[in-house]
């Protein structure tokens, strides 16, 4: 995950996401991606990433589409 997040914040990627991550597979990653000028976000948008172990991260230009494109695919659990 970290990897991939760092891809996004290189600009290789466009977008990422990921469920069951723990706060140490996220926290470097995810401060290159706001410090490069990205969003982070947990599957709703909020801030709640490192808390819930699930991650959505990407260029300002995608982020929503992508969790728009995630959303209908979560179940109960996730959407929680």
């Amino acid at each position: 995950a970290a990897l991939d997040l760092a891809y996004v914040a290189a600009g290789f990627y466009d977008g990422f996401w990921e469920v069951g991550l723990n706060p140490w597979d996220v926290a470097a990653g995810s401060l290159l991606v706001l410090e490069a000028g990205g969003l982070i976000g947990d599957l709703s948008g909020e801030s709640g990433y490192m808390n819930t172990g699930n991650i959505v991260g990407g260029n300002p230009k995608v982020f929503v589409q992508l969790l728009q494109i995630i959303a209908p695919h979560l179940d109960a659990k996730l959407k929680a």
